[in-house]
C-alpha cells in the first residue's frame, strides 16, 4: 500500500464492552473551547512580541494588512478542517484526522509531530514567562531571583490546574484572556478616537497590497512580516482536541474554530492598525526596530491611556504567557492520552482520573517532561527567552505547518477517495478549500525556511538552531519508518494507530482493534 492509499470505509468502531477510556463528557462548552484556543494564541504576547518584528524588519506599516491575508488563508483552511471535525471526534485531533482520513502510515507522523510540538512548546513558553516574571518582580519590587525559580513555580501551578477536568483551566484562561483583550482594546480605541498619531489614522495599512511590500524599510523582508502574522495564530487548531470533552462536539468544534480564526484575525488587524496609527508610520518602524521593541505598544498606551496602563500591560503580558503555557500543557496532555489510549505508548497515559475525568497521568507526565527540558536549559546556561522560547517556537511552528498540510490532504481523501459522508462533501468545502488552504500552509513553510535565521536572531549561532532540520527529519521520517515497520511486523499494533474516536450515540470512546488486510496490510 502506498502512503496515500485510503483507509477502509468508516464504520462505527464503538465497543460497549471493555471500551477505551474517554475524557469527561460535557466538561466544557463553546465559550470554554474558544477561551482555550484564543489563550493558546496569546493575543497580548502576539502584539508585544510578534508585531514589532513585522513592523521593524518585515513589511513596516503594512503589517496590519498581513493579518488580513493570514485571516483569509487560515479561514479557507479551516473550512476543510471543520468538515472532518464534524465526523471525527477524538482527543488526538490531527493524529486521528490524518490516520482515519488519509492513512495510518501518514497518521503516525502527524501524531508524533503534533505531540512533540505541544510537549516542547510548554517549556518554551514557560521560558518566556520566567523572563517576563524576573523583569517584572525585579523592576517593580526589587526582588532578584533566578529565572529557574519562576519557571518551576509555573510548572507546579500548571500541573495543579490541569489535574481536574478542563473546565478549571478554562475558567483561569478566560479571566486572563478577558483582561488582555480589554487592555489592548482600551489602548486601540483611545488612540483612534484621538485621531491617531502624527500621521493621523493610517488607512493604507489595511490595504492587502501593502502587506506585500517593505514600505520603505531598509533591509526589510516581506516574508518575515507575513511569517509573524501567521505565527500569531499557532494553536487555533486545538479546538478539535477538546471535542471529546465538549457538550456537543459536532457543533462546538466547527463553531469554535471559525470564531477563533476569524475573531483572532479581526482583533489582530484592528489592534495592529491602531498601534501603527497611534505611533505614526516612521515612529512605529523606529520603535519596533529599536533597543526596546515593546515600546511600539507601550508608547501609545502611555500617551493615550496613561502610565498606569503600561504597568498593567507588563503584568498582563506575564499573565498571558502563563495562560498560554497552561493551554499548551492541556493540548500536550491530550495527545499523550490519545497515544496511550491507542496503546502506542505507555498504556497508563490513556487512563482518566476516576473522579475528574481528566487525563491525569498524561498531564503529570507532561509536567515532568517540561521540567526536564527547563532543567536542561538551566544546566546548559541557555537563555530561557533568546534560546529556549525562540527556537522552540520555530521548531514547533514548522512541525504544525507540516501537519496542517497533511490534514488538508486528509480532507480530500476522506470525502472524495473514501467517499465518506457524501452529505458533507462538496466541491468548495472538501476539495477547493483544502487545496487552497494546504497550498497556503506550504507557502508559510517556505516563509519559515527562508526567514528562519532572521527570526532566530542571536540564537541562530546555537547548536539547537543548527539541529532543527535534523530534529524535524528524524521526527517525520523516523515515525514514517516506524509505521511501515508496524504494518509489516506488528499488524495488531499498527491497527491501533488513530483508531479511537468518541461516539456521541453512546457517550463512549471506541476503537477498531483489528487490521484490515485488504487495505492496511502490505
Amino acid at each position: 500500500m502506498s502512503i496515500n492509499s485510503p483507509s477502509p470505509r468508516e464504520t462505527s468502531p464503538t465497543r460497549h464492552d471493555n471500551s477505551p477510556a474517554h475524557l469527561k463528557k460535557g466538561a466544557i462548552g463553546l465559550v470554554g473551547v474558544v477561551f482555550m484556543v484564543v489563550a493558546f494564541s496569546a493575543p497580548i504576547a502576539a502584539m508585544t512580541a510578534n508585531l514589532p518584528v513585522a513592523v521593524g524588519f518585515g513589511n513596516g506599516v503594512g503589517a496590519p494588512a498581513g493579518f488580513i491575508i493570514a485571516t483569509v488563508v487560515l479561514t479557507i483552511f479551516s473550512v476543510g478542517f471543520i468538515a472532518l471535525a464534524r465526523h471525527i471526534t477524538a482527543a488526538g485531533a490531527f493524529y486521528t484526522f490524518v490516520s482515519r482520513g488519509w492513512s495510518k502510515i501518514a497518521g503516525l507522523p502527524a501524531g508524533v509531530l503534533s505531540m512533540f510540538t505541544y510537549m516542547t512548546m510548554e517549556a518554551g513558553i514557560i521560558g518566556l514567562f520566567s523572563t517576563f516574571a524576573r523583569q517584572a518582580f525585579g523592576s517593580q519590587f526589587g526582588v532578584e531571583l533566578p529565572w529557574e525559580v519562576y519557571a518551576f513555580v509555573a510548572v507546579v501551578l500548571i500541573a495543579i490546574l490541569s489535574h481536574k477536568d478542563i473546565s478549571v483551566a478554562a475558567k483561569v484562561l478566560g479571566l486572563a484572556l478577558i483582561c488582555e483583550i480589554a487592555m489592548l482594546t482600551l489602548t486601540a480605541v483611545r488612540a483612534l478616537l484621538n485621531g491617531g498619531g502624527p500621521d493621523g489614522i493610517l488607512w493604507g495599512s489595511l490595504n492587502p497590497v501593502s502587506a506585500l511590500s517593505t514600505n520603505g524599510i531598509a533591509g526589510g523582508a516581506v516574508g518575515l512580516g507575513l511569517l509573524m502574522a501567521f505565527w500569531s495564530w499557532v494553536g487555533f487548531e486545538s479546538t478539535a482536541i477538546y471535542g471529546e470533552e465538549s457538550t456537543d462536539p459536532k457543533k462546538i468544534v466547527p463553531r469554535a474554530t471559525l470564531i477563533a480564526v476569524i475573531g483572532i484575525g479581526v482583533f489582530y488587524t484592528f489592534i495592529s492598525w491602531a498601534i501603527v496609527s497611534a505611533n505614526g508610520g516612521n515612529k512605529a518602524v523606529e520603535l519596533a526596530a529599536g533597543p526596546n521593541p515593546f515600546e511600539l505598544l507601550y508608547a501609545p498606551t502611555r500617551t493615550f491611556v496613561g502610565s498606569w496602563g503600561v504597568l498593567v500591560f507588563e503584568w498582563l503580558v506575564l499573565g498571558g504567557a502563563f495562560a498560554c503555557a497552561l493551554a499548551v500543557h492541556n493540548s500536550a496532555a491530550r495527545y499523550l492520552f490519545a497515544f496511550g489510549r491507542d496503546e502506542l505508548l505507555w498504556r497508563r497515559l490513556g487512563e482518566v482520573h476516576p473522579r475528574h475525568g481528566s487525563p491525569w497521568i498524561a498531564s503529570l507526565t507532561q509536567s515532568i517532561f517540561a521540567a526536564l527540558v527547563l532543567f536542561l536549559c538551566a544546566l546548559t546556561k541557555s537563555d530561557p527567552y533568546g534560546i529556549l522560547f525562540v527556537l522552540v517556537a520555530i521548531l514547533a511552528t514548522l512541525c504544525l505547518l507540516i501537519v496542517q498540510v497533511m490534514c488538508s490532504i486528509s480532507v480530500i481523501t476522506y470525502f472524495h477517495v473514501q467517499k465518506q459522508h457524501p452529505e458533507t462533501a462538496n466541491v468548495w468545502r472538501t476539495l477547493i478549500s483544502p487545496i487552497v488552504g494546504g497550498l497556503g500552509m506550504v507557502f508559510v513553510i517556505y516563509l519559515m525556511a527562508s526567514n528562519m535565521k532572521t527570526a532566530a536572531g542571536s540564537a541562530s549561532d546555537s547548536v539547537f538552531y543548527k539541529s532543527i532540520p535534523w530534529i524535524l527529519a528524524i521526527l517525520l521520517f523516523g515515525s514514517l519508518a516506524a509505521a511501515l515497520y508496524l504494518r509489516s511486523f506488528k499488524p495488531e499494533l499498527f491497527a491501533r494507530i488513530g483508531s479511537t474516536v468518541f461516539d456521541e450515540s453512546t457517550n463512549a470512546a471506541g476503537a477498531e482493534r483489528a487490521p484490515d488486510p485488504a487495505v492496511d496490510a502490505a
